[in-house]
């Protein structure tokens, strides 16, 4: 006879996230016409618009790079954050039906989300690359290290937001529309759409207080050594932000963790 295999709880784990990352995958690529054609065209759309906004104004070069490059960095890094965000926020929710699981914690849900957004984000990076680089434009990061390092901050930061969100957001049911109108002005404050560098002092050091700043500015670094980025850009103060954001993430999914699966 043979004996039923036991799994250990590592292995159990990774079954969950592999599970929930194929459903994720086929529910956001393929879960309406077209679905997968928006998530590449978001950020396209938003850069052809600020182009011709550019163009009209005749702004070839923003801060030393060439503008279309400083809006598709800008534009995919800020998106880092915020999809990573909103998509791990909204993990719990999508996901409820699944807590008659045992095996499937509501931490599961929101890591799985982010993981896959980080992988659709670069992907739409790659392609929005390669079609700059046959229009002829140099899109290639100048140090590809400073990149990934901002990138991985940038999606961290997203994740730790997700996990703080979903919790807080269980709680508190309309904090969800405070957060969706607090998106527009960050949008704004992180340097997306203008440079930082044009920013005066002192309001420039309370802009500097939000970490999305610091990993759009450094991504932006990172394409063009020639980028003049501001005194103020401290990739440490990016990752101590994320350090705290994921430490309080955690503890609250550890706090309200039976809360959050009978809600």
């Amino acid at each position: 006879m043979t004996l039923p295999t036991v799994r250990t709880p590592l292995q159990v784990t990774f079954s969950v996230w592999k599970a929930l990352l194929l459903r994720e995958a086929l529910g956001r690529l393929f879960s309406a016409r077209g679905a997968w054609f928006w998530l590449f065209a978001e950020p396209v759309f938003h850069m052809a618009y600020m182009l011709v906004i550019f163009s009209v104004v005749r702004v070839r070069h923003v801060g030393g790079i060439e503008t279309p490059i400083w809006l598709m960095v800008g534009l995919v890094a800020f998106f880092m954050f915020r999809q990573t965000g909103t998509q791990g926020s909204n993990g719990i929710s999508a996901n409820r039906a699944l807590f008659t699981y045992r095996q499937v914690k509501p931490v599961d849900t929101v890591l799985v989300r982010s993981a896959l957004e980080a992988v659709l984000l670069l992907c739409v990076m790659v392609i929005t690359m390669t079609g700059l680089g046959l229009l002829g434009l140099d899109a290639l990061p100048a140090n590809p290290l400073i990149v990934l390092q901002a990138f991985f901050a940038l999606w961290l930061l997203g994740l730790g937001y997700g996990l703080v969100i979903s919790v807080v957001s269980e709680l508190f049911p309309e904090l969800d529309r405070i957060l969706a109108f607090a998106m527009m002005p960050l949008y704004l404050i992180s340097g997306v759409v203008f440079p930082l560098s044009a920013v005066p002092q002192p309001y420039r050091d309370w802009v500097m207080l939000n970490p999305v700043a610091h990993g759009i500015e450094a991504t932006r670094l990172g394409f063009s050594p020639y980028y003049h980025a501001v005194p103020e850009l401290s990739l440490p103060y990016l990752f101590a932000c994320v350090l705290v954001m994921l430490l309080t993430g955690l503890v609250l999914h550890r706090r309200f963790a039976q809360r959050l699966v009978a809600a």
